[in-house]
């Protein structure tokens, strides 16, 4: 039992005060930055007090990154994400819980191992498959031989080719699969008593109706957890989006494109950094998800917390 005593509730407060100024203060410095002039930003002592120039900054930076197309990729691009990794984790949980095939902990246990390879540790091979989705499969069929019977055949050489560079589908497709979220169903899943699953049987309901229509209504505080988790994770995607668009006019996204106010001493020739833009568009960037954080909290917080019962 934890003893509560005035010193230590003080002690506990103080550490939550500081830590909350630790993670305040830079966002305050950016917002200050943010209203004030190019001359203001890169005066000495820094500015700790907001000006009255943000909506010329942002309009400036706004125009400068052009924004609004932007912005709708990087919609697009969340949205696609967390449809597909909400969809793509319930229906392989479902699968490791519900079915009983030889290797099934196995096979999560490999889903369960790839939480320790993100994204940048294998992005060359998956920026070589993005290049060409179908390159597997080429593979497969040259080692088997398959293309050579074809060849002889028929004398037509198979070539398999998709290239998902500069296009949505490369945005979206190699970042759907998620080991968090299945981790996530499988837990939940997991507390379903096996009498509902009887019943449902009894009824007459197939694997499919039984996910659409009991587990899933079951599982909505689930879904909101997961789809607040991966639409931040989404729209704050940067390494990718910067390799496999190349096309930033018709696909490039908001966080890449903010590198481009973020000031560069090499590009500027030594000019004087633009802090103040880069500040007041990073301020815009980050209303996305910190909406859609307040908007789905109480949802987020019951998911996580019926997860672990």
């Amino acid at each position: 039992m934890i003893e509560r005593t005035p010193i230590l509730n003080l002690m506990t407060h103080l550490i939550l005060a500081s830590g909350l100024v630790i993670i305040l203060l830079p966002v305050w410095l950016a917002i200050v930055a943010s209203t004030l002039t190019l001359q203001e930003v890169n005066s000495a002592p820094v500015e700790l007090w907001p000006g009255d120039q943000f909506w010329p900054n942002l309009k400036e930076a706004w125009a400068q990154s052009d924004f609004g197309p932007k912005f709708v990729n990087s919609f697009i691009v969340a949205v696609g994400v967390v449809v597909g990794k909400v969809t793509l984790a319930c229906i392989t949980a479902f699968a490791l819980v519900f079915f009983n095939f030889r290797g099934r902990m196995l096979i999560f246990w490999a889903i369960f191992i790839t939480l320790m390879l993100p994204l940048e540790v294998r992005i060359v091979p998956t920026y070589a498959v993005a290049a060409n989705a179908l390159s597997p499969f080429q593979t497969i069929m040259d080692w088997t031989g398959i293309s050579w019977l074809l060849n002889r055949l028929s004398g037509v050489e198979v070539s398999l080719q998709w290239n998902l560079l500069n296009s949505y589908t490369g945005l979206i497709l190699p970042l759907v699969a998620t080991a968090t979220g299945t981790f996530l169903y499988r837990q939940f899943f997991l507390t379903i008593p096996d009498e509902l699953v009887e019943a449902a049987r009894m009824d007459g309901a197939g694997p499919l109706r039984f996910l659409w229509d009991v587990l899933i209504p079951l599982s909505k505080t689930n879904i909101a957890a997961l789809a607040t988790i991966m639409f931040v994770y989404a729209w704050n995607q940067y390494l990718w989006p910067l390799l496999v668009i190349t096309d930033r006019a018709n696909y490039g996204v908001v966080v890449v494109q903010l590198s481009d106010l973020v000031p560069d001493q090499l590009t500027t020739g030594g000019g004087t950094p633009t802090w103040h833009l880069a500040m007041a568009a990073t301020l815009v960037v980050m209303l996305p998800p910190i909406a859609v954080v307040i908007f789905m909290q109480r949802w987020f917080v019951r998911g996580l917390i019926n997860t672990d019962k």
